[in-house]
């Protein structure tokens, strides 16, 4: 990393540091950066990720150079909305971002089954998107966040595995990444635990279930700007106990759970939800919006299997723990649904 920064004359602190009054943030996204009358993008990315046109340019470039230079790495893609991902993510810490980069890399060829051949009109994946599992909102919340909605009775755990579930969050997740709208203001993720099954916790082996949440939010560079949950069973809610608490304390401050949809307006604007979720959008419209997004970035999904990480020497990570993932008695087929 160290040597990555050497041809550059601005140091990395300098980098988050600069300040500029050169042209906004992105002419293309003019029209879009004002979503239900929140403040536009460029002045969140300034505000809450210390982005302005001066560090972005110079934090790209030497993202560039650091690849193009990398022998760990191969194909990555060097075009600004997939380096932005990472950037805007750590708010611009160079090293940080170089970090994340490599683990994302890593964490798509360890669970290659479920992170690579994204492709939306696999019969399998369409089946459980067009079940309305998991759907993007067309209206973002009135901070200009995309929001997420799950439906655990929409998911067949009888026929599809857990890991045909994380490619459904997973094609979702990659084609939303590649809006930098979504980058600077982030996500809210609405889920409904109705329906969940013994099956559905079950499915599950409890080492991998720790290892993709914990990698899952040090790899995916995306803003979890809220988790609102309802209608969770008392066994799902064990689950859900346990994911938090191999997230970031700052993850786990932002999950809320409700006993039923009518506290939901709290937290969210309903008309963002579903009218399941007693919102204004029929879940088949959302559904069908997910599907137009999702094929206009097919091929670029597609296209991800191309980048490989061919060494892990690169990663910094902290000391194993002596306990590794023993960190549970058993499994989840202990648990029974209430």
């Amino acid at each position: 990393i160290a040597a990555a920064l050497r041809p550059t004359s601005m140091s990395t602190a300098s980098v988050l540091l600069a300040v500029s009054t050169a042209a906004p943030w992105g002419s293309e996204h003019c029209e879009k950066d004002v979503t239900r009358g929140v403040r536009n993008t460029a002045a969140v990315a300034a505000g809450e990720l210390r982005e302005t046109p001066a560090t972005r340019e110079q934090a790209l470039q030497i993202m560039r150079d650091w690849i193009q230079k990398n022998p760990d790495i191969r194909n990555v893609r060097l075009d600004d909305t997939f380096l932005l991902r990472f950037l805007r993510h750590k708010k611009f810490s160079v090293p940080m971002a170089q970090q994340t980069l490599l683990k994302y890399l890593n964490l798509r060829k360890f669970y290659k089954n479920c992170m690579t051949n994204l492709d939306c009109e696999d019969s399998n994946l369409k089946e459980i998107l067009n079940d309305g599992y998991i759907a993007v909102s067309p209206v973002r919340d009135e901070n200009g966040r995309r929001v997420i909605v799950y439906n655990m009775s929409k998911f067949n755990a009888n026929k599809y595995s857990c890991w045909d579930m994380v490619r459904a969050h997973v094609i979702i997740y990659e084609t939303l990444m590649e809006d930098q709208v979504d980058q600077v203001h982030g996500f809210v993720h609405v889920g409904d635990g109705m329906g969940s099954s013994k099956t559905h916790v079950t499915a599950w082996n409890p080492v991998d279930f720790a290892r993709l949440m914990k990698w899952g939010e040090q790899s995916f560079p995306m803003r979890h700007k809220g988790l609102q949950l309802f209608n969770v069973p008392a066994a799902l809610k064990y689950i859900i106990d346990f994911a938090a608490s191999k997230t970031s304390p700052k993850i786990s401050e932002r999950l809320r759970l409700h006993p039923t949809s009518k506290t939901l307006g709290r937290e969210i604007d309903l008309s963002c939800l579903p009218c399941e979720f007693g919102g204004k959008i029929p879940l088949k419209e959302m559904v069908e919006f997910t599907h137009k997004l999702l094929l206009e970035k097919r091929q670029v999904l597609l296209d991800l299997d191309g980048m490989e990480i061919l060494s892990t020497k690169g990663i910094i990570s902290s000391r194993n723990n002596s306990k590794g993932t023993n960190f549970i008695e058993g499994s989840f087929r202990k648990l029974e649904i209430d």
